[in-house]
C-alpha cells in the first residue's frame, strides 16, 4: 500500500490498516533453571533469556551473565523492581544498536553479600577493617567459590544446552551494587572466560553505617582506597583484550561513592585501559535502587554488546 492510499484513507477518516500500525519489537523467551546443583555455592535458581529469533535460527549468541538475577526480567520475583533487561534489549536489537546475546541471570541467596564481596580485596585490609566487613557480612569472603561456580558449573551447562559463542570474547558479565564488585573481580579472577563488565552504581565503600561525611568517613575512605587500588593494580588483566564500563549517581547510597570511584578510575588508568577499553559515568539524579539502574541499561548493553566487536 502506497503513501498517496494511506493519507486517502486517514483523510476519510476510515481506519488504517494493521500492517501500517507500530509494531512492538519481537520477544525473546525466559527458560527457568531450578536449584542448579553446585560444589562451590549454595543451590539457586537460574533464569535464561533467549533472544527474538532464537527458535527459528541455527545463530550462536554471544552470553551475558548477570547477577541478581530474579530482578531482572519479572516483577513478580522481583524484591525491589524489575530492570526490565528482556524489554530493553528487545528494542536494542530490533534497532541495532546491540548483539542478540543469550542472557544468564543468575539468582542470589541469603549469602549475597559473601558471595560478591572479592576475596582478594578482604585479604587486603588491615586486621580491625576485616573484622568489621566481616561481622557486617556476616562470615569471610565466598566470591571465590562463587566464580569457580559461575566458570566451571554453570557456564558449561549453558554451553552444553545452549547454542553460545564461548570463547572469552563473547562472554560478559554485569550487576549492581555489590554486584559491580563480583563483576569487575570476575574478570580480574578468570580473564580466560570474560571479556567485560558492565558495573553499576558498585558498592565500593563495603559499609556505609557511621560513615557521616567527616574525619570518619575520610579515614575509611583513605584506608579502604589504599587496599582497593592496590588489588585493582596487581589483579587487572592486560587491557589489550578486556573493557570494563562503571556508572553510578549521584543520590541516596550513590552520594558516598564519587570519591572512592574517582580514585579506582585513576587506577585503571594507570594500568593502561584508555577510553576505548575503559568509561566511567555519572548520572546526575539517580538513586541507588533498581528503576535508576533500569532507566540507564541501555548504556551498559551498548557498552557490552557493541554490533561492531571490538578486537581482542
Amino acid at each position: 500500500m502506497n503513501r498517496r492510499t494511506l493519507l486517502a484513507l486517514a483523510s476519510a477518516g476510515l481506519a488504517l490498516p494493521a500492517l501500517v500500525r507500530a509494531a512492538e519489537p519481537p520477544r525473546g523467551r525466559l527458560v527457568r533453571l531450578s536449584d542448579v546443583s553446585s560444589a562451590n555455592v549454595k543451590p539457586r535458581n537460574v533464569t535464561v533469556w533467549l533472544p527474538p529469533g532464537y527458535d527459528v535460527s541455527d545463530d550462536r549468541y554471544p552470553v551475558l551473565y548477570m547477577h541478581d538475577g530474579q530482578n531482572l526480567f519479572e516483577a513478580e520475583t522481583a524484591n525491589f523492581g524489575e530492570w526490565g533487561v528482556d524489554e530493553h534489549l528487545e528494542r536494542l536489537i530490533a534497532g541495532g544498536q546491540v548483539r542478540a546475546p543469550i542472557v544468564v541471570g543468575v539468582w542470589n541467596t541469603d549469602l549475597r553479600l559473601r558471595e560478591y564481596i572479592p576475596a582478594d580485596l578482604l585479604a587486603a585490609l588491615a586486621d580491625d577493617m576485616r573484622g568489621e566487613v566481616q561481622s557486617i557480612y556476616g562470615g569471610p569472603a565466598l566470591s571465590d567459590g562463587y566464580i569457580r561456580f559461575l566458570t566451571e558449573e554453570l557456564k558449561p551447562r549453558i554451553d552444553g544446552r545452549f547454542r553460545t559463542l564461548t570463547g572469552p570474547a563473547d562472554t560478559m558479565i554485569s550487576g549492581s551494587s555489590m554486584g559491580g564488585l563480583i563483576s569487575m573481580y570476575a574478570v580480574m579472577k578468570r580473564p580466560d572466560v570474560f571479556s567485560a563488565a558492565a558495573c553499576l552504581s558498585t558498592h565500593w565503600p563495603l559499609k556505609v553505617q557511621g560513615l557521616e561525611a567527616g574525619p570518619q568517613l575520610d579515614a575509611w575512605r583513605e584506608r579502604l582506597v589504599a587496599a582497593w587500588t592496590g588489588v585493582i593494580e596487581r589483579g587487572l588483566p592486560a587491557p589489550n583484550a578486556h573493557r570494563f564500563y562503571f556508572d553510578r549517581g549521584d543520590e541516596t547510597l550513590d552520594g558516598f561513592y564519587a570519591e572512592f570511584q574517582t580514585d579506582v578510575d585513576a587506577a585503571f588508568r594507570r594500568t593502561g585501559y584508555g577510553p576505548d577499553r575503559f568509561t566511567s559515568l555519572v548520572f546526575p539524579g539517580a538513586q541507588h535502587n533498581e528503576a535508576s539502574w533500569n532507566s540507564r541499561l541501555d548504556v551498559p548493553l551498548t557498552f557490552l554488546l557493541n554490533p561492531t566487536r571490538i578486537p581482542a
